[in-house]
């Protein structure tokens, strides 16, 4: 956000308005992203978590199947590290083709 200051609780409140729903841990991520401290989500992170939850499986199930550890999968999901580009490929096709895991159980 810029260095202009803003009324947290008037915005906190209208971003709640708006969802139609008190949420909870609202004022803190805009304290956060008024500090420059919010968390930061890359490209990759929500690929991978997308086709995760475009298959329906848990973490250690889809990991599974994509012969991957569990642990490296929720480093991926949490942007410790990004996936390999051939492991990118995978998951936007399993983005667009969530059945694919159906396929790479059977292999």
């Amino acid at each position: 956000m810029s260095n202009r200051k803003f009324d947290l609780e008037a915005v906190a409140r209208a971003i709640e308005a708006d969802a139609g729903e008190a949420l909870p841990d609202l004022r803190q991520a805009l304290k956060e992203a008024r500090a420059g401290e919010g968390r930061i989500t890359t490209p990759a992170q929500i690929l991978v978590r997308q086709a995760r939850e475009k298959s329906g499986l848990t973490q250690a199930a889809f990991a599974e199947r994509i012969d991957t550890p569990v642990a490296t999968l929720r480093d991926w999901e949490q942007g410790r590290f990004a996936p390999p580009g051939a492991v990118a490929c995978l998951m936007r096709l399993i983005v667009n083709h969530p059945e694919l895991t159906d396929e790479l159980a059977a292999s």
